[in-house]
C-alpha cells in the first residue's frame, strides 16, 4: 500500500520511526513535510498527487468527513496527575468545576474527575457539539465542551500543555479559567486575557471604521474552507457601498497580504483563531465575521448622524 504520513510539528521527530515500521510491513511510505494545523488541515492534495492509497494523520481525532481514505492516529500522553494537588488552594472558593482538555489527555479525564470529586468538588464535563468528538475535549476552533456548561459551573480547569486551547475556551465563556500544565509544572488563572482580547477587538473595529476596501480571506484547507460565508460577507460589504474582493490561499502569508496595498482591512473566513491570534502580524485590521458586522453597523450609524447634521436647518 502507498501511504502518506502527516505529523503536527510536535510529532515530526517520530516520522522516520513510524515510516520504517510501516515499510517493514511492505508499504511504500512518503512523509508530508508541510506544516499542519490539525485535522482541519489534511495533506489531501499531496496524497492525491503521489496517488497514495491512504493518508495517515497523527496527533488529532477526526474533524469531519472527507472524500479520501484517511486514518487518524490519536497521540495519547499520560501526564502525571500529582500537580492537581497544587490546584486545590486556587479552587478553594469554587464548588462546581468544569473540566476541559485536549485529545492528548481526554483519556485521563475520568481520573481528573475522580480526583476533584474525592476532594469535595462537583464536577461537570461538557459534551461537544461541533467538530470535537469526545466529552471534555476542546479544539482551538471548537470549545463547545466548555461553553455548554458555562452556566452550570463556578470555574473551569483546563488540563494540558500550552495556551492555545484554553484561550479559545476563555473567550467563549465567562467563568474563571484555571490552566494546569503538567509538563511545565504551572497552575495559573488566565482570566485577565479576556479583557486583553476584548480591547484588541475593539481596537480593530475602531481602526476599520474608515476602511473603504476589504479583502476577504478564503482558505482551501479541507476543514476551514467556507466559500458561502465569504460570498455573504462580500455582498454585505458591497451593499454598504464599499469595495470587497475574495482572496484564496492554502496558508496565508501575512507579508504577501501586506503587499495588497489597495485593501484597507481584511476579513477572515478561515480558521477563526486567525482573527484572534494573528492580528499583530499585519499592519491593517484583520477582522472576524462578527467584527466586520459591527464595523458595518457602526459605519451606517455614523453615516446617518452625518446626514442628519448636514440637513439640519440653519438657525
Amino acid at each position: 500500500m502507498r501511504l502518506l504520513l502527516q505529523f503536527p510539528e510536535g510529532l515530526k521527530q517520530y516520522a522516520m520511526e513510524y515510516a520504517k515500521g510501516l515499510e517493514s510491513e511492505g508499504n511504500e511510505v512518503f512523509i508530508s513535510a508541510s506544516p499542519t494545523f490539525g485535522a482541519c488541515d489534511l495533506a489531501l492534495d499531496e496524497a492525491r498527487s503521489i496517488k497514495a492509497d491512504k493518508l495517515i494523520h497523527f496527533g488529532h481525532a477526526e474533524f469531519h468527513k472527507v472524500d479520501f481514505n484517511v486514518e487518524y492516529v490519536e497521540y495519547r500522553i499520560d501526564a502525571q496527575l500529582s500537580i492537581l494537588n497544587e490546584t486545590l488552594s486556587s479552587l478553594s472558593n469554587f464548588e462546581k468545576i468544569g473540566l476541559i482538555t485536549t485529545i492528548q489527555h481526554v483519556h485521563q479525564i475520568d481520573a481528573l474527575k475522580d480526583f476533584y470529586e474525592k476532594n469535595g468538588k462537583k464536577v461537570f464535563i461538557g459534551k461537544p457539539y461541533g467538530f470535537a468528538k469526545k466529552p471534555g475535549q476542546i479544539l482551538g476552533c471548537d470549545v463547545g465542551s466548555a461553553a455548554s456548561i458555562d452556566r452550570m459551573v463556578d470555574a473551569f480547569v483546563y488540563f494540558g500543555g500550552g495556551m492555545f486551547h484554553p484561550l479559545g475556551a476563555l473567550l467563549a465563556t465567562k467563568k474563571p479559567m484555571l490552566v494546569v500544565e503538567p509538563f511545565a509544572n504551572r497552575v495559573e488563572f488566565i482570566d485577565r486575557y479576556r479583557e486583553v482580547y476584548a480591547k484588541r477587538s475593539r481596537g480593530k473595529i475602531m481602526a476599520a471604521l474608515e476602511s473603504k476596501s476589504f479583502g476577504i480571506l478564503l482558505t482551501t484547507k479541507n476543514g476551514q474552507h467556507n466559500e458561502s460565508l465569504a460570498r455573504i460577507l462580500k455582498r454585505k460589504i458591497e451593499d454598504s457601498g464599499l469595495c470587497a474582493e475574495i482572496m484564496v490561499a492554502g496558508t496565508f502569508d501575512f507579508t504577501s497580504l501586506e503587499n495588497l496595498r489597495e485593501f484597507d482591512a481584511f476579513v477572515n473566513t478561515a480558521c477563526p483563531r486567525i482573527a484572534v491570534d494573528d492580528t499583530e502580524r499585519i499592519g491593517k485590521p484583520l477582522l472576524s465575521a462578527n467584527e466586520l458586522m459591527q464595523v458595518l453597523s457602526m459605519k451606517k450609524e455614523l453615516e446617518e448622524i452625518r446626514n442628519r447634521e448636514i440637513i439640519q436647518p440653519y438657525k
